[in-house]
């Protein structure tokens, strides 16, 4: 009788275990198609608007522009600063035969600081305006510029918290600078608008992969402004950049000593005479001709601008869409009757 129960007892543990056995997986033709809960989707990918090259933030892609009107008189060009940070730079005539600069920055505290500051002229308003920038500068010719800076948010820094009297050897006028994070901490807390209006970048960039390449050689490319004031880039290879030079003179930061590269050139040809005061010097900004350099190679092109709140719009010779490699920008605007560019 106990063996009976011993097989009965046995029998039932068996029963019991195979009962408690995991049963196999079903499977399915749809399991590899369902997504893997590990992965994490692609961060956004965000393009500086003004050169075409990923890795600013959200916030600052968001942000307007900020313009500064350089020194570039000639005693003041070594001991310029934070030019080599610019976005894009723009440089024409004012009066005397003198270049100006104004340094246009998607985050200008990308760079520590900027100056010399110098006063405004009439052009500058325009071009800053073509970028929604906020415009800073110190004074302006009263006469011309004075009325059209009711047309822009502008700022007439002195020392303040926007900016400080640096000592660099040179008279007062040529000393003032901005420390950038104490600007654009200034400006938020100061309730300026600091959010663009548009998205839309300022000239149709290539993919950073796929670069522009021109036919014709300009490894020198020189832009006489005039007798005194003549402007050279020189192309480096190695770092596939143009060298600012103010005639044989190489520009580098007066701080950090870097020198000033730039990847694309422009060189930008209208009409420049002088203004009814037989002084200062009028620009227009309508439309012309001019040239694209980049590589060490450049080509003709047409430029438009119009109205004074338009941006540049650029066309190959035929009218189609320049397409303009990623990277910062000069921006030369000659007059077409005496400053013809020269390339070798």
């Amino acid at each position: 009788m106990s063996k009976k129960i011993s097989s009965v007892f046995l029998c039932l543990c068996l029963f019991l275990l195979s009962s408690c056995a995991k049963a196999p997986e079903r499977l399915s033709v749809d399991k590899g198609d369902e997504p893997s809960s590990s992965e994490a989707p692609a961060p956004a990918v965000y393009k500086n608007p003004l050169t075409g090259i990923s890795g600013i933030s959200a916030d600052k892609a968001d942000d307007r522009p900020v313009a500064i009107m350089i020194n570039n008189i000639s005693v003041a060009q070594s001991v310029q600063t934070g030019i080599g940070d610019a976005d894009i730079v723009y440089e024409t005539e004012v009066e005397g035969g003198i270049t100006r600069l104004m340094a246009v920055y998607q985050d200008v505290t990308k760079t520590e600081k900027i100056g010399s500051i110098r006063s405004a002229r009439y052009p500058y308003v325009d071009l800053a305006l073509g970028h929604d920038a906020i415009f800073l500068h110190r004074g302006q010719d009263e006469l011309y510029c004075g009325p059209h800076l009711n047309d822009i948010d502008d700022i007439d820094i002195s020392e303040s918290n926007y900016a400080t009297r640096i000592s660099n050897g040179l008279s007062t006028e040529h000393t003032l600078y901005t420390y950038t994070q104490k600007l654009w901490g200034g400006l938020v807390s100061d309730g300026y608008e600091t959010e663009r209006g548009s998205s839309d970048p300022w000239v149709t960039f290539a993919e950073e992969d796929s670069p522009v390449a021109l036919g014709n050689a300009a490894n020198t490319v020189s832009v006489p402004f005039s007798s005194s004031y003549e402007t050279v880039f020189k192309y480096d290879a190695a770092g596939g950049t143009y060298t600012r030079y103010s005639g044989s003179t190489v520009r580098k930061d007066y701080y950090s000593g870097k020198t000033e590269s730039f990847k694309n050139v422009f060189v930008l040809l209208t009409t420049i005479k002088n203004y009814s005061d037989g002084y200062h010097r009028q620009v227009l900004l309508e439309s012309g001709d001019g040239y694209y350099c980049v590589n060490g190679t450049y080509t003709p092109i047409k430029w438009s601008k119009g109205a004074a709140k338009n941006n540049f719009e650029f066309t190959n010779t035929d009218g189609t869409p320049l397409t303009v490699n990623p990277g910062n920008s000069w921006v030369c605007i000659a007059d077409k009757s005496t400053s013809q560019p020269s390339f070798e």
